[in-house]
């Protein structure tokens, strides 16, 4: 691949990466929660389920999403209904101290988060967009998938990271029940309101 087209995918991803969306979101109420540490194995988990989408997408499997039009209701409709359990498991959560230790916090699990990109049409929509715009034909075909991998990973560890330590300033505020509460609240009700998103063409 030129340099001028891993440039060009570098910022079509960063893009998709780091705008607001359920991702972010959850990385940001777990900043606040639990901390920086405690929420790099969700940013794992997605990064993780990010790079399954993008190979699916890469050899063949998100195509039956394209010829079975059906699959891609289905696929929206059991990510609407899991986005808003875990809107609800967000804003449900109850108020912990800050100084408690990570391990006695809970956050959104790894695989939770990794299981969300499966579940995800703008996770299926990007990995579709990033293969179909910017692999390669040929024998660069494999070579170019590559790039886009590794690409994928450093830029979703980049927009993880900023909204991760988004969450973990915001928890400077979060030291009384009712900031906690109104916090969780909020965040609860932005991942719901991804739901709506995801049925836009």
């Amino acid at each position: 691949m030129t340099i001028s087209l891993i440039f060009s995918l570098t910022i079509f991803l960063f893009i998709a990466a780091i705008t607001p969306g359920p991702n972010n979101l959850l990385l940001t109420s777990s900043g606040a929660n639990v901390g920086f540490k405690g929420s790099l194995k969700l940013m794992a988990g997605i990064m993780l389920g990010m790079q399954c989408v993008l190979l699916s997408s890469a050899f063949g499997v998100a195509t039956l999403l394209i010829i079975y039009p059906a699959l891609h209701i289905g696929l929206k409709i059991v990510g609407s209904a899991y986005l808003l359990w875990l809107a609800w498991k967000t804003a449900a959560s109850s108020y912990q101290r800050l100084d408690i230790p990570a391990k006695a916090l809970q956050a959104v699990s790894w695989f939770q988060g990794g299981l969300l990109q499966f579940l995800n049409p703008k996770a299926w929509m990007m990995g579709l967009g990033a293969v179909g715009s910017f692999s390669l034909s040929g024998d660069a075909y494999f070579s170019s998938i590559i790039t886009i991998s590794i690409v994928m990973v450093v830029v979703n560890f980049g927009a993880g990271v900023v909204w991760i330590l988004g969450g973990t300033l915001i928890s400077l505020f979060l030291q009384s029940r009712r900031t906690w509460f109104i916090f969780n609240i909020l965040m609860g009700l932005l991942t719901a309101l991804c739901v709506p998103l995801i049925w836009i063409e």
